[in-house]
């Protein structure tokens, strides 16, 4: 029986994103065997998720690397794949399907596009919305692509809680990807010193760093919650946010897990793009945007987590 598979590399705010439209394809696809081609640092993550059959990695090496792209080339045909959703839809991906999925059944953007309709102009709806007709597209109901699930990535963390507060927690991160600065809000460290002296240390600050991040944390004078010395994992990220108070975020992937929580708590935008084209806001998660968000002072902030939080 063919199997179907389906392209996400990543970023972590994207796959969170991804997590229901998989879900949905493998309801519709019950039958039969549904893989997830994504980057590696996902991987482990994206292997526990329960919609899935099994993840295959891919180092995204340059497309110059012929014996890279060979050796994927076979090891994809192992799987006797019928059809590719393509979610990732970029240049890589348009690319595997000429030189490596070719005369596969596919879906992606661009088949999903209405006559007369540029890829321009549909890259500018929401996200999810473009996701859902997607996946319409290929006579898929989408009952979950809009309402993500992620209880299947939380997991008991009571231990680590313990060990770093015995009380409701505000968690913030206020870090960003090195490639993606213009998304950094500069007065993290000034919202943790008013939060502490406005609430008189009514709720304990957490932050939760990357591997990359730990050291920038440690400056910030907040908790920083590690496990063994060690960044903590993609699903006691998810777990440590669903037992937050609330949550304060530049546009990243744990924003978007606080928001497909439903969590209460706020993500910081500037001009890079919009809370309605990314789908993160809700009733409980919202966005204050701004043009530059170094003209976003910390009393503004302060004042919307106080309109908020009480």
């Amino acid at each position: 029986m063919s199997n179907i598979l389906i392209i996400k590399h990543g970023s972590l705010g994207d796959l969170i994103q991804a997590n229901g439209a998989i879900k949905d394809i493998k309801k519709f696809y019950k039958n039969r065997k549904v893989f997830l081609l994504t980057a590696e640092p996902f991987s482990i993550f994206m292997s526990e998720c329960p919609y899935l059959d099994g993840v295959i990695i891919d180092k995204r090496l340059p497309r110059w690397n012929l014996f890279y792209l060979n050796r994927l080339k076979k090891n994809l045909a192992r799987y006797e794949f019928s059809k590719v959703f393509d979610l990732q839809n970029s240049s890589r991906t348009k690319f595997y399907r000429k030189f490596l999925l070719n005369n596969l059944e596919w879906s992606s953007s661009e088949t999903t596009l209405e006559p007369g309709q540029s890829k321009s102009d549909f890259d500018q709806e929401p996200v999810l919305d473009r996701i859902e007709l997607q996946l319409k597209k290929s006579g898929i109901e989408t009952e979950y692509t809009k309402n993500i699930d992620l209880s299947w990535a939380i997991e008991d963390i009571s231990r680590l809680l313990k060990q770093h507060t015995n009380s409701e927690y505000i968690l913030l991160f206020p870090f960003c990807s090195i490639k993606h600065q213009n998304k950094k809000w500069p007065y993290f460290k000034e919202l943790i010193n008013r939060l502490k002296k406005d609430f008189k240390n009514k709720y304990p600050i957490l932050l939760a760093p990357g591997p990359t991040e730990v050291e920038e944390a440690i400056k910030l004078n907040a908790k920083v919650v590690l496990d063994n010395s060690r960044s903590i994992t993609i699903k006691t990220l998810v777990s440590l946010i669903s037992h937050a108070k609330f949550i304060i975020a530049n546009d990243t992937g744990p924003a978007h897990i606080a928001s497909h929580l439903d969590k209460k708590g706020m993500v910081l935008f500037g001009s890079h793009t919009t809370a309605k084209k990314v789908s993160i806001e809700n009733f409980n998660f919202k966005a204050l945007t701004v043009k530059n968000l170094k003209d976003l002072d910390t009393e503004t902030v302060l004042s919307e987590i106080r309109s908020r939080l009480n």
